[in-house]
């Protein structure tokens, strides 16, 4: 099973993490929740928002391509790179991971109240 690491964030993650064998077919954002690293997730999972952005710094490509309703959302992320992927559609694969959860992120429920 491939090795999840999450580079340090400030209140989510301050000291980074090592996920010891991430399970294989299950979203980045499962693994991050399942080992109590708080991503936000506004839309539950269901690719309709972008709170869950991260950026893919080391294993980008073995993970299958983002569906066009995942890169019309990420159209919308703060930070956006060519690395960008919604980690609740991003499904982790054999290789390794490292990646990023950026600084900010964009939740328009919260900001509208």
């Amino acid at each position: 099973m491939p090795k999840l690491t999450v580079l340090p964030h400030p209140e989510l993650c301050p000291q980074g993490a090592v996920i010891e064998d991430a399970p294989t077919g299950v979203s980045i954002c499962r693994v991050l929740l399942d080992n109590h690293i708080e991503i936000e997730h506004a839309c539950e999972l269901s690719c309709a928002c972008t709170t869950c952005h991260v950026i893919v710094r080391e294993g980008f490509s073995s993970l299958e391509d983002a569906s066009d309703n995942e890169e019309d959302m990420l159209d919308k992320a703060w930070g956006l790179t060519s690395a960008s992927r919604l980690s609740c559609q991003a499904i982790i694969d054999d290789a390794d991971l490292t990646v990023e959860i950026p600084k900010y992120t964009i939740n328009h429920a919260s900001e509208n109240h």
